[in-house]
């Protein structure tokens, strides 16, 4: 990630003495930065760009540059200050008449080890939003006729995310299914009845391989039950691969946990298992989580089985390390989101649930209550690690 240091300082202090301060003070900061210095001509061009507000004095030259910064850039603004020199004073005043504005903007301020990681932070976040600009997502086929509150402002999803979405016919796939050759395969299976679905679930792969490129798609979501019916098999495992190829590939047509799976793939590069919840323990904050696919890059080793709902072709039990994880999910026009963060206990493998299971305990067994009294639909997106202050300001810079 790339990040510029700009300065602004006041022609009543002396140099020397401010260059001093300069130094000791970025020296304390553990990031990797370009010092630019007071030529904005490179401002907006990098991940991260902080305003050194070097000294007191320095509010004129603010409010003087404010219109060519605006034009370079319409990102908030981060005030890093130092806290020599009426830094911070400076600092809060320009803060404040941005405010006054509507801008947005922080003052970046406090210990070298708070900046430091107040600093990554953001950056990680920029850079996540630059590979968010200019996505396409697809939407084979319509979303699944259940989500019945998973509606999605395309419009917003653009103007916030700069996300495309693209409606794709599922005839169209099914042609194109129907136009990719079978293969056998030698990969092995525990039934005879999940080896005879083998081929036909690569076939699917493919076909969907051959969307992606068509329509140059950093994702979709499918409305994969209609597969059921029309070829007899499942798109469990296609998206397991395609979401382990880097490709975000999400069920059931659920454009807001595709989002949700594409936010978190530009902020810590994995899609996240989309699932649902089957239990939840409201005392203990125990939640178990169930769906018949999962990244392969997710899982330390994963078994095949048969879908669950329909008994047919192939489902997906995955087994993820056991450890920390956060649970995230936004709503069709962004304005809602849940952010969590719990401990993954176990994998298991119950015959009455969706081939892969998690028991997830929330760090904050209160927040069990979310899911029985304002859930964000019914998928929630699981996320290896603890990320919830990544994901919170994220979703902070949207609005």
């Amino acid at each position: 990630m790339s990040i510029a240091i700009f300065t602004l300082t006041s022609e009543l202090h002396d140099e020397r003495a401010v260059g001093a301060v300069t130094r000791e003070f970025l020296n304390s900061l553990d990031v990797a930065y370009e010092f630019v210095g007071n030529d904005f001509t490179t401002y907006g061009q990098h991940d991260l760009d902080l305003l050194y507000v070097r000294t007191g004095g320095t509010e004129g030259i603010f409010k003087k540059l404010l219109p060519m910064l605006q034009s370079k850039s319409c990102r908030p603004f981060y005030l890093l200050t130092s806290g020599k020199s009426n830094s911070l004073a400076a600092s809060m005043e320009i803060l404040s008449f941005l405010r006054q504005k509507g801008l947005r903007g922080e003052i970046v301020h406090g210990k070298a080890s708070y900046i430091t990681q107040r600093i990554r932070l953001l950056a990680q976040v920029s850079e996540a939003q630059k590979r968010l600009k200019g996505c396409r997502l697809g939407v084979v086929g319509e979303p699944s006729d259940w989500l019945i509150s998973s509606s999605v402002d395309n419009a917003r999803v653009k103007e916030l995310l700069g996300v495309e979405l693209m409606d794709i016919p599922m005839q169209e796939l099914l042609d194109v299914i129907a136009e990719t050759p079978m293969q056998m395969t030698t990969e092995q299976a525990p039934t005879d009845a999940i080896r005879d679905a083998l081929p036909g679930a690569h076939q699917i792969y493919k076909a969907l391989r051959v969307l992606v490129e068509r329509y140059r798609l950093q994702g979709f979501t499918l409305r994969c039950f209609d597969l059921l019916t029309a070829v007899r098999n499942t798109g469990c495992l296609a998206l397991a691969r395609l979401n382990a190829q880097g490709v975000v590939a999400g069920c059931e047509g659920d454009i807001p946990a595709m989002l949700s799976m594409k936010i978190g793939q530009a902020l810590i590069g994995v899609s996240g298992f989309q699932a649902n919840p089957a239990r939840i323990d409201p005392e203990t904050g125990e939640v178990l989580f169930a769906h018949c696919t999962i990244p392969l890059n997710m899982v330390e080793r994963y078994e095949l089985d048969t879908h669950f709902e329909s008994g047919i072709g192939i489902g997906i039990r995955g087994y993820m390390k056991e450890g920390a994880v956060t649970i995230f999910k936004v709503s069709g026009n962004l304005s809602r989101c849940f952010i969590e963060e719990g401990e993954l206990l176990c994998n298991q493998s119950e015959a009455d649930l969706c081939r892969t299971q998690q028991v997830i305990r929330l760090s904050d067994p209160s927040k069990a209550s979310y899911f029985l009294t304002a859930p964000i639909g019914n998928h929630h997106i699981i996320l290896p690690g603890h990320h919830k202050a990544l994901l919170e300001e994220m979703m902070k810079s949207l609005l």
